[in-house]
């Protein structure tokens, strides 16, 4: 009887209670929102690598070779000797080593040289390995290796034929077309910045630059890559070493030798403790956004209570002929706060279908454009969490209309 009374109640004033649900439910999505993002945005960057003990690379700050090695996001501020990471591999603690070149691209879409080592040891996630949707790794040295977000943004297949460009800009007037490579693999998709990378070989870096100095193409190349010596396709230098080791007790015993090495100017990073940093740095951003979140919560539930209390002033005759009918006061008091937890749950139930239904439609935008794998299924803790402290408050709030309908109906 109270709850059919109390919706009767609601579809009386109906204006007035679809205003204050569509508040509330905004409030509702953006809590929702805001949450959801950000323990799926911090899950994508730590999932971008995995098993990866320590990535070596040109002396910087250590968040800036965390994320133009592992992220491709910003320049590298200089490059490593291929002597240096020839010196790595002989090195007993070192079980693997990957070598990675950054440098060109091909329609905003960045190109990484790199080796077989890269498809046999690179981990992303739970230590997931990388596996082909179409073809195979490289045969001939201008093959290439596309990630899954690049081949179907360009609705490219294996077999195409692409011209990688020099630079990183989306549009480069300095074009390798004298060196167009084959499409011989499509890699599953990831949910990482490898979906977005095309793969070549250390060999193809090298090759597609014959000719090329500071930059600048003096002449075109007079042999094809695959005719070239191998005295030409030999590294000069790469942009960034991943490293796996035997036994992680000897992480820290390598990281002080790189990062004190004389020969050249290096430094040696834990992806973990890089992205502790990145974190840190970005943790006001995240505070303020939950405040922020809180703040239209609390003003959606104030509209909520100013809703009700409004009414109280209007509904006199209402509690005059509940009274008359028998209803004590407290049933008035318990009728005003079972309108609010309808409104609350009303709230709670659009605002996850609405949120539901918009992270559905974005998550292929920004796993295509950010590369950033966001799930549009929220985590049942969050839910729970949200609906919880939404009926909560909202029946907290409701206690102030409904005292004052309390001392009304005593007097009546």
């Amino acid at each position: 009887m109270l709850l059919n009374t109390a919706w009767q109640s609601l579809r009386y004033r109906w204006a007035s209670a679809l205003l204050t649900l569509i508040a509330l439910s905004v409030s509702c999505v953006i809590v929702l929102s805001v949450q959801h993002l950000r323990h799926e945005i911090r899950s994508s960057f730590s999932n971008s690598v995995s098993g990866v003990d320590l990535v070596v690379g040109a002396r910087t700050s250590q968040l800036n070779l965390l994320l133009y090695s592992v992220f491709r996001i910003g320049t590298p501020s200089n490059n490593i000797r291929w002597s240096t990471v020839e010196a790595l591999q002989q090195r007993p603690e070192i079980r693997w080593l990957i070598p990675i070149s950054l440098g060109d691209s091909h329609r905003g879409y960045r190109v990484l040289g790199t080796t077989e080592a890269y498809f046999e040891h690179f981990r992303y996630g739970q230590r997931q390995p990388l596996s082909f949707r179409h073809g195979q790794g490289w045969e001939n040295t201008l093959d290439v290796v596309l990630g899954y977000q690049v081949a179907a943004a360009l609705q490219y297949q294996v077999g195409d034929q692409i011209t990688l460009s020099h630079g990183l800009g989306s549009t480069s007037f300095s074009q390798h077309d004298d060196q167009p490579f084959t499409i011989v693999g499509i890699l599953e998709p990831t949910g990482t910045p490898v979906d977005q990378t095309l793969h070549v070989s250390l060999a193809a870096i090298e090759a597609i630059h014959v000719g090329w100095q500071d930059g600048v193409r003096l002449q075109r190349a007079q042999l094809n890559a695959n005719d070239m010596p191998e005295t030409w396709l030999q590294p000069k230098s790469v942009t960034a070493v991943f490293i796996g080791l035997n036994s992680r007790l000897q992480t820290f015993q390598l990281q002080r030798h790189i990062n004190q090495s004389t020969a050249e100017p290096l430094m040696a990073i834990m992806p973990g403790v890089a992205l502790s940093e990145l974190w840190q740095l970005t943790r006001w951003m995240e505070q303020a956004l939950a405040a922020l979140a809180v703040l239209v919560v609390v003003a959606a539930l104030i509209g909520l209570a100013a809703m009700l209390l409004a009414a109280i002033h209007t509904r006199q005759r209402e509690i005059q002929i509940l009274r008359t009918l028998g209803a004590r006061p407290w049933f008035v008091v318990r009728l005003i706060c079972a309108e609010a937890l309808l409104l609350a749950v009303g709230a709670c139930v659009l605002a996850i279908t609405l949120a539901s239904a918009t992270l559905y439609v974005l998550s292929p935008w920004l796993l295509q454009h950010l590369g950033l794998a966001i799930s549009a299924t929220f985590a049942p803790t969050l839910l729970w969490q949200v609906l919880g402290v939404t009926l909560c408050a909202a029946l907290l709030i409701s206690l102030i209309p409904a005292a004052f309908a309390y001392r009304m109906s005593l007097t009546r």
